[in-house]
């Protein structure tokens, strides 16, 4: 028998966890990951192409972050909130290094948190409370976070914030609103769409959050000029213009912030997931006025773990090994791979409908049908289970509108040989679910 069907295990599990998805676990037991891999109780090799939940962009253990852990848990770990560590304020000023304007920094600890306390600090320095959102957007799960999260969550949980809009992301597999060659035509959508905020608004539009690239949206691409267009629809408002860049930030998309390829700089900038390399670390990255103007006002975030130097010291160990292994450039190198190699599989296979992203941040969507491009769902779930069959972790949403998305997202330190071993994996995998083989 499989040590992963562990019944001690699974029924402890059954009886004590709280089930916080409506999908089930994975029906394996991780002992241990390395690298790109993690290995279950059976000691199965299994290709993580998720970077676990898009966080671990050096891999798992890497020992550069095993060594920086070890020694600050030596040294201190957890302090009082008004106390300043060495590891905090270098992580502050590498940070605004890398993305010049953005000169203050807050070190928080998830992605929720940091855009709880960007939104917070947007409508205090406004004087204004209402919150623009992309209709596919996932920026957390709680209070104003969740009020501008609707790619899924809301239903049941009572009343959004008061003042929450949505809007279209633009997608260019599925347009809305097209050009006369068929494209996308995303400055009349956004038109459109600020159309309708403004006639919905009270005339207290205070920010627009957005992620670059939408990910829990199913991999949706900001198209080169919507950032542009987006900032002077923000600045014609007098909104705040808030970037999400958790999954994007830290070299994932080919530039150490997927905001710099576009030349537009946020008001406020969150990061997450990729800062931390896994461990829980968040920032949130705003201009030298912003801050000035926020504190004035008094401005008030104050967590049990801000400013904590045990994570500090990690994000300041993540973004040596990222520049030392030359890790931002290895990302457009393995991303264009790993595309080509994608895109081998869509002219072998009609179910693959579209390739899309930047770096290593890939889309693949599953179809039933190019033509009408019928979401494949059920599709999509079997091409999951016959990868993981075959060793490699997958990870897809299913969206209203839309096939099952594939979000692909490996890290930053994975070998050229990894990446072809990843799609050798998903060539079977699809040829499998499709011939129910």
């Amino acid at each position: 028998m499989s040590l992963n069907e562990d019944p001690a295990f699974w029924a402890s599990a059954r009886k004590h966890l709280t089930r916080y998805s409506p999908g089930d676990f994975e029906h394996l037991i991780v002992e241990r990951a390395e690298g790109s891999f993690v290995y279950d109780a059976d000691g199965r090799a299994i290709l993580d192409f998720t970077s676990g939940q898009m966080s671990a962009v050096l891999g798992h253990t890497h020992p550069d972050i095993v060594a920086t852990v070890n020694r600050q848990m030596g040294q201190v770990a957890h302090l009082f909130s008004g106390m300043l560590t060495r590891p905090v304020v270098e992580l502050a000023e590498r940070l605004a290094a890398l993305a010049p304007g953005l000169e203050r920094v807050q070190l928080l600890t998830t992605g929720a948190e940091s855009n709880e306390a960007a939104i917070r600090m947007a409508k205090l320095v406004t004087g204004k409370h209402e919150v623009v959102a992309f209709a596919q957007s996932w920026h957390g799960m709680t209070g104003a976070a969740a009020s501008a999260t609707y790619s899924a969550g809301r239903s049941g949980y009572g009343p959004a914030a008061a003042g929450s809009f949505a809007i279209p992301a633009p997608n260019s597999y599925r347009p809305r609103f097209t050009n006369p060659d068929g494209s996308n035509d995303w400055q009349r959508e956004l038109d459109d769409a600020f159309e309708l905020v403004d006639r919905q608004s009270t005339g207290n539009l205070a920010a627009f959050i957005a992620e670059p690239i939408l990910s829990s949206g199913g991999i949706l691409e900001l198209p080169a000029g919507y950032l542009a267009a987006l900032r002077s629809k923000c600045d014609e408002r007098g909104m705040l213009l808030i970037l999400d860049e958790a999954q994007t930030g830290i070299g994932r998309t080919g530039h150490m912030f997927a905001f710099q390829r576009d030349g537009v700089t946020p008001d406020i900038m969150t990061l997450s997931k990729t800062l931390g390399a896994g461990l829980p670390l968040a920032a949130v990255m705003t201009k030298p006025e912003v801050e000035q103007a926020a504190f004035d006002k008094g401005f008030l975030f104050y967590t049990t773990h801000v400013s904590d130097p045990l994570p500090a010291a990690v994000g300041v160990t993540v973004l040596d090994v990222v520049e030392r292994d030359g890790l931002v450039e290895k990302a457009t190198a393995r991303g264009e791979q790993l595309r080509n190699g994608l895109r081998a599989l869509q002219q072998k296979y009609e179910c693959v409908g579209d390739v899309r992203g930047r770096g290593l941040l890939i889309g693949l969507e599953i179809v039933t049908d190019r033509q009408s491009k019928a979401p494949g769902f059920e599709l999509g779930a079997k091409i999951t289970e016959e990868c993981m069959a075959r060793g490699l972790s997958m990870n897809i949403v299913k969206l209203p509108g839309m096939g099952g998305v594939f979000r692909i997202a490996p890290p930053l330190t994975v070998s050229e040989a990894e990446i072809d071993q990843g799609l050798e994996i998903m060539g079977e995998a699809i040829g499998a679910a499709v011939t129910g083989c």
